[in-house]
């Protein structure tokens, strides 16, 4: 099958998230759920390396991502070999109650490739270099403390994400990384916001974990 590579420069098909993504995948043909899909370029992609991709997005708009909430969504149990979220479960609601539908649809041992924006990483340090490196628009215009502090309280912390779904999934361990490159930014930025990191200047906001589905009888 011939090699299916990422746009460069894209924010959703960066080759690290790429990488990622397969690495924590079982191989193709496996049957996958994308949570948030966007505009579906990730799927797309993993569609093209030959996975059977199901999207889903409740604001979706192109043809193919369903536009569906995930404790809405319709699906036989363990229908699914594995999910991934990428930059999507800080928004879900209701978190819980989705967890849950999640676990349902998958076989206990499947893995959930998650790739986030942790909200709980990013206070007023952080808005302020976001807004250094390139001019700020729309809703997020402002003063780096009002920034933070609207964001901090109607997204989820990864902490909220991983306290709701502990009960149906087994987390490993997080590794953290920049995100806010990927915020609007030039991908080039990903080297200075890399070196505010180690400077101790600015926290890392991205953060990368697999959980993979408990093994339980009925509910948890």
């Amino acid at each position: 099958m011939r090699a299916v590579r990422p746009r460069v420069g894209d924010r959703i098909l960066d080759r690290s998230l790429v990488a990622f993504v397969t690495a924590a995948l079982p191989g193709p043909p496996a049957r996958l759920l994308e949570i948030g899909a966007g505009r579906g370029e990730l799927a797309e992609h993993l569609t093209q390396a030959g996975y059977d991709v199901v999207a889903i997005d409740p604001a979706g708009h192109v043809p193919h991502v369903q536009a569906v909430a995930l404790d809405r969504l319709e699906a036989p149990n363990a229908s699914f070999d594995a999910a991934l979220a990428v930059l999507s479960l800080h928004h879900v609601e209701p978190l819980r109650r989705s967890g849950e539908r999640l676990a349902e649809m998958l076989p206990p041992g499947a893995p959930f490739v998650i790739d986030e924006f942790d909200i709980g990483a990013f206070g007023a340090a952080e808005a302020r270099w976001w807004l250094s490196q390139g001019p700020a628009h729309g809703d997020h215009a402002g003063e780096p403390e009002a920034i933070a502090g609207d964001m901090r309280a109607h997204l989820h912390e990864l902490t909220d994400v991983v306290t709701a779904l502990e009960p149906w999934f087994e987390f490993g361990r997080v590794e953290r990384l920049p995100y806010l490159y990927r915020w609007g930014l030039d991908a080039d930025v990903r080297t200075l916001e890399e070196q505010a990191i180690a400077r101790g200047q600015i926290a890392a906001t991205g953060a990368r974990v697999v959980a993979r589905r408990r093994d339980y009888i009925g509910r948890p």
